[in-house]
């Protein structure tokens, strides 16, 4: 199985931004710990971050054509207004997960809105780093049946 994880802007920061909020883990221990989840489960996955938001739509639309089977995303603050995100999404029929890291529900008021929730299959948040196994866990199970 092929899955695609996409991280928006200021992922790449894990570890440096906010740590009382996001965690002291770097960025290179998530892809290492989704990497191990792969050999875990057999899967190709494959971690891009982008701070632009035109390059995560490309890489969407890639998705497309290129034998990816699910998406788990994470659009950072691309979350709560990217409408072009949005529609990418939409427009790929592929199980895809939104993740955060924090729990965005218990947050300031604009990062409780997520324009890119309604076009996901599930969104997931507030579980820190595990939250991006458990949304890999969540796209094969959906692939199962």
């Amino acid at each position: 199985m092929k899955l695609l994880v996409i991280n928006g802007p200021n992922l790449n920061f894990l570890g440096i931004r906010e740590k009382g909020i996001y965690g002291t883990q770097d960025y290179k221990y998530l892809v290492n710990m989704i990497q191990d989840k792969a050999k875990e489960t057999g899967c190709e996955i494959e971690c891009f971050q982008s701070n632009h938001e035109g390059a995560i739509i490309d890489r969407i639309q890639e998705a497309y054509f290129d034998g990816t089977e699910g998406i788990v995303i994470n659009p950072g603050a691309y979350t709560h207004y990217s409408y072009a995100i949005r529609d990418a999404l939409a427009s790929i029929t592929i199980p895809k997960v939104e993740i955060h890291i924090s729990d965005i529900t218990q947050r300031e008021e604009f990062r409780r809105v997520s324009v890119t929730k309604d076009v996901c299959d599930h969104q997931i948040y507030g579980h820190g780093l595990d939250g991006y196994l458990m949304a890999i866990d969540f796209i094969i199970a959906k692939c199962k049946k």
